[in-house]
């Protein structure tokens, strides 16, 4: 008998929190923040019923919650968090040790405004902000890719080539609140994905059979060895990410491009280049110009890290005019997003 499928009407955040209950989480720390707090709700409702085997871990701030992860991976567990906003800039201590030490922690960033002046809307400067940490980042379209994405991230982050945190990013209200159907795998089609828990051999795990020193005081040069291992690592995960991408379209049926998806760009003059939920508010507009004659396409960048270069490369190749489009900015410099673009360039 084929697994079953159901259809649910899920908002961003259920989204997230279905999947990370598909994924068989572990280890749930997290500390509250609009508007991200229904993620770890919902897991905790999950966990309260009986319908998850996971430890919840209330802590008293987002450094915190990141330090709880950051020990449970440490010692072999799928661990997941989620933040967003100035939860996040809270937690960008930990962030960098997670990220360094090579962790294979998932964590949701609902993308907010970082104040003055306060705004809880969606902005993309909080998870932009921490592109440098050593973290795959994605950037999600829509509440069925999140859930998706939640999914692949733990593969992605625990495949022996990659060992390295995701984060994923979805926009703030926009995904995170509003639902819309989201079609969930069954747990059976999910177990054949993913590896059980700490089945995944680790580099960088506690083993009190075979004891070694972890993040002690090194010299410059062995600092180096081991930031250039980081840059390896995120190097492979640009072949990872297409592949568990792939693997995924095999299982359900839906794939996102892998680092980057186009869309009408085949035989596009103008390209539309952008992240997150913009991205289908871009499709539309790209629709509506072909409609007046003008050969309109969209690049939707779903990874910031790596940075889908080969894809921008490709895109801007064919193209008359690429056109991007940022929810933030760095002052001085200009856009992240479009940074980003013309160094790949």
């Amino acid at each position: 008998m084929a697994p079953q499928r159901s259809m649910e009407m899920l908002t961003g955040n259920y989204a997230v929190a279905y999947g990370v209950k598909l994924a068989r989480a572990e280890i749930i720390a997290a500390y509250p923040i609009t508007p991200q707090t229904s993620i770890v709700e919902k897991l905790s409702e999950f966990i309260e019923k009986g319908e998850m085997r996971a430890e919840y871990i209330r802590v008293e701030s987002e450094h915190s919650a990141m330090a709880a992860c950051i020990g449970a991976a440490s010692a072999g567990a799928r661990a997941f968090t989620a933040t967003s906003s100035h939860g996040l800039l809270y937690m960008a201590e930990m962030v960098f040790w997670a990220g360094y030490s090579r962790l294979p922690i998932v964590m949701a960033v609902v993308t907010r405004t970082l104040a003055p002046p306060w705004n809880i809307w969606s902005e993309h400067t909080d998870i932009f902000s921490l592109r440098d940490t050593g973290w795959i980042i994605f950037m999600c379209e829509d509440n069925q890719e999140v859930l998706d994405t939640v999914i692949q991230a733990y593969k992605i982050a625990e495949d022996p080539r990659v060992q390295l945190p995701v984060m994923l990013g979805l926009d703030a209200f926009t995904l995170s609140h509003v639902a819309s159907p989201v079609e969930l795998p069954s747990q059976e089609e999910v177990d054949s994905f993913l590896p059980p828990p700490g089945a995944t051999p680790r580099s960088f795990i506690m083993d009190l059979e075979h004891p070694v020193s972890h993040s002690s005081i090194v010299d410059p040069d062995t600092t180096f060895h081991f930031r250039y291992l980081m840059k390896e690592a995120m190097e492979k995960a640009r072949k990872v990410v297409r592949e568990v991408d792939e693997a995924y379209r095999r299982l359900t049926g839906r794939c996102y491009g892998g680092l980057a998806e186009e869309y009408r760009c085949g035989d596009a003059e103008l390209i539309l280049a952008v992240a997150g939920a913009a991205a289908g508010d871009a499709k539309e507009a790209a629709d509506k110009l072909r409609e007046e004659g003008i050969r309109a396409g969209v690049l939707k960048l779903r990874a910031l890290r790596p940075f889908p270069v080969e894809e921008v490369r490709k895109a801007a190749s064919t193209a008359k005019v690429l056109l991007t489009f940022d929810r933030d900015y760095s002052f001085g410099s200009g856009g992240v997003i479009a940074r980003e673009v013309k160094a790949s360039l």
